[in-house]
């Protein structure tokens, strides 16, 4: 009897499934993609995860449930030549920090903008937005000091902090652009869409860039 693949809930657009999907491209996991807009996947979803947020990974009647754990169980369940947390407990502390950074100080004021850009006009909240294009700034300084120097965000090994990093700076920049004097982001950045991983990302999320809010740029 052959072996089910995983299943995994995604919107490509979605900055959190890509860091998935870079994970599993890297290391050219088989899986099966469960489109949230195609058949009933949006309905299993739902079934699944009440609070219908994706990516949820499933296999062998099991969800797992939020993007960096679904990542650690892929390592441990379906391991690939690229090693995205390292087996040094140190180093894979350190990346751990990494991709909190990036999903709390990057992603989440990011998502601010356009979570307000969805609200009706008179529900906005210009001083919160405030407050993200701030955090956005001090996440973006902080950043561009420690990238100096280095390839990837941990060391010289491409991990879960990059899997993270790609698609919310990718993001981050449309909504808040990125200074021409942090030139380390910057070039982050541009290392990071030039991987093949995320660039197959990226172009199958192409399809749906009209959903984005504030207006999807013509780049990238």
């Amino acid at each position: 009897m052959a072996a089910t693949l995983p299943r995994l809930y995604l919107h490509p657009f979605s900055s959190y499934c890509q860091k998935v999907l870079v994970a599993l491209y890297e290391n050219g996991t088989p899986f099966e993609y469960r489109h949230l807009e195609e058949g009933d996947n949006a309905a299993e979803l739902a079934a699944l995860w009440p609070i219908k947020r994706f990516p949820v990974l499933v296999e062998n009647g099991r969800s797992v449930l939020e993007a960096s754990c679904i990542i650690e169980y892929l390592q441990l369940h379906h391991p690939g030549p690229v090693r995205l947390i390292p087996d040094d407990p140190d180093a894979a502390l350190e990346v751990r920090m990494l991709d909190r950074f990036f999903d709390q100080y990057v992603s989440t004021p990011q998502q601010k903008f356009v979570y307000d850009a969805l609200r009706p006009q008179d529900s906005r909240d210009p001083h919160g937005v405030g407050e993200a294009a701030a955090m956005l700034d001090k996440a973006y300084a902080w950043l561009d000091a420690r990238m100096e120097g280095r390839s990837w965000a941990v060391g010289e090994a491409f991990s879960l902090a990059d899997c993270a990093a790609a698609p919310f700076l990718f993001y981050a920049d449309w909504t808040h652009p990125i200074g021409d004097h942090l030139s380390h982001v910057r070039a982050y950045r541009a290392r990071l869409l030039a991987r093949p991983s995320f660039q197959r990302a990226v172009d199958e999320a192409r399809p749906y860039r009209h959903y984005f809010p504030l207006g999807a740029p013509t780049r990238d």
